[in-house]
């Protein structure tokens, strides 16, 4: 199993990690909400785990730009 860490604005690839074996506890996981889950995870067939999260570049935007909150994407 594979966690692949991507930005949910822009794309970029923030990060993998290769053969972990962690449960969603240790991952922080337990502490979403479902929907969260379901917005931020993605679980492949191969057991492989797909994370959205936020670079540094567009969180530095956003902190810049505190109305940009409001998209879901921001970048096109």
């Amino acid at each position: 199993m594979a966690l692949h860490y991507h930005c949910r604005h822009c794309g970029v690839n923030v990060g993998s990690i290769d053969n972990i074996s962690v449960s969603s506890e240790q991952l922080g996981f337990d502490h979403l909400t479902n929907d969260e889950r379901q917005e931020m995870i993605t679980y492949q067939q191969n057991g492989d785990i797909h994370i959205k999260t936020i670079c540094e570049d567009c969180q530095d935007a956003l902190n810049r730009n505190p109305d940009l909150h409001q998209y879901e994407s921001f970048i096109q």
